[in-house]
């Protein structure tokens, strides 16, 4: 008789083991699939050669007949815009939306032929200080081409107290939270509506509500605003919270807040939507968190979560653009920090109906009762 052997015994197990956890879905997907993809993403975001445009205004006085002004309108990393009233040039200064106003002036001296300087707001903080060192080193470039010496085309002419405007200052936090509060929305939508109704179905509690007087509709009405009020309680605490300590920016005061509560709802719907699909397609628990990340992690990674999608390769803007999170963000930033209200972010409101409109006509087909 064959001694038993503790070693092959252990070896057996692992090897059963190991089977059993490759093919697990959820297993392989937060093993493999979304290491490989984040550093997909951020890899692009690294090593693609883009960098972020900035948009700029000549001022009325500026001299446009110089090879500064030349190279600045050549250049690919800044974009020469123009608005038809002083007002609107205004509003997009206080708001943030362009770098700064530039101004080139013939200099009474030599020795800089020209002087520049620009004039933008605190609202700007994250554009402005990234534009100086851009035309800097345009001004260096002409300078030592022209030049043999240590003579300078152009000079900067800038004092950052007389030339920044105060308006609203402009911080990490009022990028940073509305993406994760969109986040926050996406993943409760879709993981917590998925488990929800699959655990509800394969506990057969759906089947005994059939049992009385109440309609398939109001089953799910029931269950989903459940979700809903417990969604909008932690939206109230992520804005205040980040409001009352980190500084966050609501414009108009309760007025924002409301908005950006209506804005939150729709995303949710919308994301919900995509978490009945799931469940009607997942046939045990463990197959949801694959199928629900197939959904979120993409527009986590690339719905401006974290950071601009300008800083995205030219080719994977479009696939950005295409996600409702990043429309839900972007509306919550112009509504929170810009101060617009829901007409003004008719468009982003109108792609996340669309989506959702699209997305329970599928949930529609796919949902399974029993």
């Amino acid at each position: 008789m064959q001694k038993y052997s503790q070693v092959r015994a252990m070896l057996a197990i692992t090897k059963a083991s190991l089977r059993a956890i490759f093919r697990s879905p959820s297993a392989v997907v937060f093993s493999f699939a979304f290491p490989f993809v984040f550093i997909l993403v951020f890899g692009f975001i690294g090593n693609s050669g883009t960098a972020p445009t900035y948009r700029i205004v000549l001022a009325r006085d500026c001299d446009t007949a110089n090879a500064f002004y030349d190279a600045v309108k050549k250049s690919n990393r800044i974009r020469i815009v123009s608005f038809d009233t002083e007002e609107e040039l205004r509003s997009n200064i206080v708001k943030g939306r362009i770098a700064g106003v530039l101004s080139i002036r013939k200099s009474p001296q030599a020795n800089p032929e020209y002087t520049y300087s620009i004039k933008s707001s605190n609202a700007s903080n994250d554009k402005w200080p990234q534009l100086l060192p851009i035309l800097e080193a345009i001004s260096n470039k002409i300078s030592n081409h022209k030049y043999e010496n240590r003579q300078s085309f152009a000079v900067l002419d800038f004092d950052d107290k007389r030339d920044i405007e105060i308006v609203r200052e402009y911080r990490t936090i009022d990028f940073i939270l509305p993406g994760q509060l969109g986040f926050s929305l996406l993943s409760s939508g879709v993981f917590g509506v998925a488990f929800m109704f699959f655990n509800l179905r394969n506990t057969l509690v759906l089947k005994r509500f059939f049992a009385t007087p109440i309609s398939r509709t109001h089953i799910v009405l029931g269950e989903a605003i459940s979700r809903v009020i417990f969604q909008m309680i932690t939206a109230i605490v992520i804005i205040m919270a980040g409001n009352w300590f980190f500084g966050f920016t609501l414009v108009h005061g309760m007025q924002t807040l409301l908005e950006m509560l209506l804005l939150s709802l729709i995303g949710l719907v919308v994301f919900m939507g995509f978490g009945f699909i799931v469940s009607g397609l997942a046939r045990s628990d463990s197959a949801i968190p694959p199928f629900a990340n197939l959904i979120t992690l993409p527009q986590f990674l690339l719905g401006g979560t974290f950071f601009s999608i300008e800083a995205f390769p030219k080719w994977l803007q479009p696939i950005s653009n295409a996600l409702p999170l990043t429309h839900l963000n972007t509306a919550m930033r112009q509504v929170a920090f810009e101060g617009q209200n829901l007409w003004d972010v008719r468009a982003e409101v109108g792609i996340l109906l669309a989506w959702g409109i699209a997305v329970y006509l599928v949930a529609v087909k796919v949902f399974k009762w029993e």
